[in-house]
């Protein structure tokens, strides 16, 4: 019986480790998926805007982001972000750091104007059956 209870007082500790390390790292993993779906969405936004032509700005991209990260993080409460757009692509990066661990991230998105691609393919099969170009 005494036995027992020296190799239990030695693999009771290793056991908690094993298991607190479990849990930091799902929430390591959990906050990483959440700040990259953050990016991404904002990234989106902010390229949908952008096409629209509503003019959005870096600032309200990086606003679009701490709204979508919001309070959702468990291990990592405080990411920043810094957000750039231009006529190409709406890009959001940043990182977040938290007792030696950090996460970063990276997200951009191309502003299309599908639209336009549509009607250019339009005009070119027009032309091919032999319609007159009108615009």
């Amino acid at each position: 019986m005494r036995g027992f209870t020296v190799e239990m007082s030695f693999l009771a500790p290793l056991m908690l480790l094993l298991i607190m390390s479990s849990v930091f790292g799902i929430f390591y993993f959990h906050d990483k998926s959440i700040l990259a779906g953050a990016a991404y969405e904002a990234a989106v936004v902010g390229s949908s805007k952008a096409r629209e032509g509503k003019g959005l700005s870096a600032g309200e991209l990086e606003a679009l982001f701490r709204e979508r990260a919001g309070d959702k993080c468990i291990f990592f409460a405080d990411a920043r972000g810094s957000a750039s757009i231009s006529d190409e692509e709406a890009q959001i990066g940043g990182s977040a750091q938290r007792r030696g661990m950090a996460v970063s991230f990276y997200k951009s998105m191309p502003i299309t104007d599908p639209e336009k691609k549509i009607r250019d393919i339009r005009r070119v099969k027009g032309l091919g059956n032999g319609a007159q170009d009108n615009d």
